[in-house]
């Protein structure tokens, strides 16, 4: 097993870092002028201190928002096109920077970072797109039973949206959602999570060069009480789009209930990977473990929970044991560090409590006992065989490296485990059987199923999922249609 090593590369002490809020155009201090600090989770070091707003500083921001929206709200989508265009080259330019900060912050592989903000670039280069289609594709005429009407069906912006990000994905989560409300036409307040701001206040940073009116887009840093809840509850915001716990996505649906705002909702995940006896076991041990272990396990779309057929399930378990005792554990910027640190320290310590657990409730752990001792929040790969089904760690979201694996008997018992689940974001299904495969994603309740692939995930397609792990969903036309309000215009044809 690979030891954590501590050497670090690329100090945020070389950078110039942006740690305040962004209202109606200027860089500004919180008005409380409390701030955060922001830690490195490789070496629990402190990275810089952050600007902490309250509730003035959101109502600033959305009264900010409510102004520009007005003007905002009539450009053209080739207008907004060029913005968008301008931030992905924005990004582009800088893409070395943002990696290296959300590697810092966020505690991620310098490989898996700049993965990332390659998904940034490609989402505001999807969308700058599709705002050029609302010029050509803007009222849609209806057939209706009336020859001395006409009725259009127009698409328009929602208004001054409220835009919540969670810590696992810095800048990729603000891209799927700042992307689509600025093409829509709606201007924004955006707050970071609390724990990853660094890479958030950077790709703002690139947003507000980009020329945008002032109080188009504006970014309000701290927590989720000081400020997630107030954002959530102003009145002058017309929709909440966040992605986070789903404890805390119910919060702010209640939240938003008492003005009936819209609200776009991606939560949690319990995703199962299924492995049948035909499948190629190479190929899935690379999909189990890429599902279970990029980034440390802190994915709503972990498939953390593995059904295989039991005349495989040895050699597969056996596969899996030794590549998780290859998986080189360490500081991100160290070259062949294939997993990082945990993000935050109470992250590192639910994990523990829940592997703890796993070993009470009955589970039988063959990997992932030994500790990392030093500074960080490492948490080695960790898989668990023959858990049981009532086991918190095979029913609850984990967001850690922490694998769980259960056999089945035939093709209806791997489906009926998979579906036995609050929650309905994705699955896997490995087979060499192309009917099978098809067979089995058509019965999978789940937003998004992968067959024989590992989890990609395109701008162009959807994401979201069943039960309580979504409220809408994102990317693809869908995330445009979730900024935009629909109005009917019906008329007399005058002679026409």
């Amino acid at each position: 097993m690979s030891t954590p090593q501590v050497s670090h590369v690329d100090s945020t002490d070389e950078m110039q870092l942006q740690t305040q809020l962004y209202i109606d155009g200027r860089w500004c201090s919180a008005a409380g002028g409390a701030q955060l600090a922001i830690l490195n989770p490789s070496t629990e070091e402190v990275l810089a201190h952050v600007d902490a707003g309250n509730a003035d500083d959101v109502d600033r921001a959305v009264r900010a928002a409510a102004r520009a929206f007005k003007s905002w709200r009539n450009t053209n989508g080739s207008t907004r096109a060029r913005y968008l265009r301008a931030i992905a080259r924005g990004v582009e330019a800088r893409s070395e920077r943002l990696a290296t900060l959300q590697s810092q912050n966020n505690g991620k592989p310098l490989e898996e970072a700049r993965i990332d903000v390659g998904d940034v670039i490609a989402t505001f280069e999807y969308y700058a797109g599709l705002a050029e289609g609302l010029d050509v594709n803007g009222d849609s005429e209806v057939t209706i039973p009336s020859a001395e009407h006409r009725a259009l069906i127009r698409r328009e912006p929602a208004g001054v949206v409220g835009l919540i990000v969670p810590w696992n994905f810095p800048m990729v989560t603000t891209a799927w959602k700042l992307a689509p409300a600025l093409a829509a036409g709606c201007a924004v307040v955006l707050k970071p999570s609390e724990i990853t701001p660094l890479p958030e206040l950077e790709l703002a940073s690139i947003v507000a060069e980009c020329g945008l009116p002032p109080g188009v887009f504006n970014v309000v840093t701290g927590t989720g009480v000081e400020v997630g809840a107030p954002l959530a509850a102003h009145p002058l915001v017309a929709k909440v789009s966040f992605t986070g716990s789903t404890g805390v996505g119910q919060t702010v649906m209640k939240t938003a209930a008492d003005t009936l705002k819209g609200v776009s909702l991606e939560l949690g995940g319990k995703s199962s990977i299924i492995v049948f006896a035909d499948a190629d076991l190479d190929l899935a041990v690379d999909l189990v473990t890429g599902g279970a272990f990029f980034n440390a396990g802190q994915m709503c779309s972990a498939t953390s929970r593995v059904l295989v057929d039991r005349s495989i399930a040895d050699a597969l378990v056996e596969r899996l044991v030794d590549r998780a005792a290859r998986t080189v554990v360490g500081d991100p910027f160290v070259p062949g560090v294939q997993m990082g640190p945990l993000t935050s320290r109470a992250q590192f310590e639910r994990v523990q409590r829940y592997i703890a657990r796993g070993k009470e409730e009955g589970a039988r752990l063959v990997i992932g006992d030994e500790p990392v001792t030093g500074a960080g929040y490492f948490v080695r790969p960790t898989i668990f065989v023959d858990v049981p089904t009532n086991s918190s760690v095979w029913r609850e979201e984990i967001f850690g490296p922490v694998l769980c694996v259960r056999s089945f008997d035939s093709e209806q018992d791997a489906i009926d485990a998979a579906n036995d689940s609050e929650f309905g974001l994705v699955a896997t299904v490995v087979t060499s059987d192309t009917a099978r495969g098809k067979r089995v994603a058509d019965a999978l309740d789940a937003g998004v199923v992968w067959i024989n692939a590992p989890q990609l995930i395109f701008p162009q397609t959807s994401w979201g999922g069943y039960k309580r792990s979504s409220l809408g969903r994102e990317l693809g036309p869908f995330g445009l249609a979730a900024f935009q309000e629909i109005k009917q215009i019906l008329s007399t044809r005058n002679g026409e």
